[in-house]
């Protein structure tokens, strides 16, 4: 066949190929399932729409997470007692940072914790009186997707009366076996068991102790016996924004503590005039003693040192008894170590020394030498115990740190979280 001839027959092969195709594409579809029309591109859509549609259901897009706060935008007036919380829906949180400004300090943050499954953040701390916070949130979506939010709030305003400061005492000292913890609160405390639980102590070694209170502004711990010489004492008080009833609240967290020095006691037989002085559990000086006249006895129990004077002027006015009544006196006296708050230490007195180790002649003091004074001014700590018997007068509790004069177990039956406590 002519090249030519050749050239326009395979327009013609293609034809019937493509012919033949269609053909047997018809035959592989049965009458039944033909559609009714022309396979149309909005028929063909149509089609798979349907099939979508009977099979498994597609998973709607995640939307991003949405995070709030127990704490509204804006707000003022917020309470001090306030715990800060976040919480995040459609997601997680990532982070939060709740903070203020102080004037001296700078940014102060409030630490707190993200939950376990991350779903909420809830501050650590309370909240101070009349500052303006900011509290900025980062959290993720299901979606994987990050977002923040920022608001601010302010607290409300406290007066001076409705604000209960913590010190406390002998804070850094080297102290005597026998040194209770103590804190003071300068404002009555209402609500004691709300205070009560905001206060821990811990000790290296460690020793078991418990609270109890003396007044409503005065709560001391101590362990079961007598600290461990070398004891290191730490003292955390975080009060700050506690409710402490009658509208009053905390004022500043305070951490502080001392160290327990070398072991000293001093047993006093107000029957024999004698007293016996032991440093880590040996007799290192035995020191001749007059007591309380009859009428002023000297009290039995155990007392705990707490004040310590070269100097101090001893005016009976003081303890009830005015000038120009019978027995007033007014003395200048030296090394005076301060027993009871009524008045009762142990100080030189020149003038007694007669009577010392033979007869009880003082308004209730302990008439020592003026030697063994000055000797034990120099060796005796504040904290440090003198265990008294004899006398016939028993220790009033609260007339000094008397914690130890009483069992361990009745001394916490004053704590405010005991069972049956008329503290709380």
């Amino acid at each position: 066949m002519p090249r030519s001839a050749l050239a326009h027959a395979r327009p013609v092969l293609r034809a019937t190929a493509a012919a033949a195709a269609i053909a047997l594409l018809a035959a592989c579809t049965s009458a039944d399932n033909a559609p009714a029309g022309p396979q149309t591109p909005a028929t063909l859509a149509g089609a798979t729409s349907e099939s979508t549609a009977t099979g498994t259901p597609s998973t709607p897009p995640a939307t991003p997470v949405t995070l709030d706060s127990n704490v509204a935008t804006g707000a003022t007036g917020v309470p001090v007692d306030t715990v800060v919380s976040v919480t995040a829906a459609g997601g997680s949180v990532v982070s939060v940072d709740l903070s203020y400004t102080d004037p001296k300090a700078g940014k102060v943050a409030v630490n707190g914790e993200v939950s376990a499954d991350s779903a909420t953040w809830t501050a650590g701390g309370l909240l101070e009186p009349a500052t303006t916070y900011t509290l900025s949130m980062v959290g993720r979506g299901d979606n994987g997707v990050e977002s923040t939010s920022q608001r601010s709030f302010t607290t409300h305003t406290l007066s001076k009366k409705q604000e209960i400061g913590a010190t406390i005492i002998q804070n850094g000292a080297t102290v005597g076996i026998a040194m209770p913890v103590i804190v003071k609160f300068d404002v009555p405390v209402k609500d004691k068991a709300a205070i009560e639980r905001r206060l821990a102590v811990t000790s290296v070694p460690e020793q078991p102790g418990g609270w109890a209170w003396y007044s409503n502004n005065e709560i001391h711990y101590r362990p079961k016996a007598y600290w461990k010489p070398g004891t290191k004492v730490t003292v955390e008080v975080k009060i700050n924004g506690v409710n402490a009833g009658n509208g009053t609240f905390g004022k500043a967290d305070k951490s502080g503590g001392f160290t327990v020095g070398s072991s000293l006691v001093m047993k006093v037989d107000l029957a024999s005039h004698q007293m016996q002085v032991y440093q880590n559990g040996q007799v290192v000086r035995t020191v001749p003693v007059s007591g309380g006249r009859p009428g002023m006895a000297t009290r039995s129990g155990i007392k705990v040192i707490s004040e310590k004077h070269a100097n101090i002027i001893m005016d009976s006015a003081t303890v009830g008894i005015p000038k120009g009544s019978p027995g007033y006196y007014r003395t200048d006296v030296k090394w005076a170590l301060r027993e009871t708050w009524s008045g009762e230490f142990i100080h030189s007195a020149p003038w007694s020394v007669g009577s010392q180790g033979r007869a009880n002649v003082s308004h209730g003091c302990l008439n020592v030498s003026p030697a063994n004074a000055s000797w034990l001014f120099n060796q005796v700590k504040v904290g440090d115990p003198i265990e008294s018997v004899n006398s016939g007068r028993r220790l009033e509790r609260g007339n000094g740190w008397t914690d130890w004069d009483i069992s361990f177990e009745e001394f916490v039956k004053f704590s405010a979280l005991a069972p049956g406590s008329a503290q709380g």
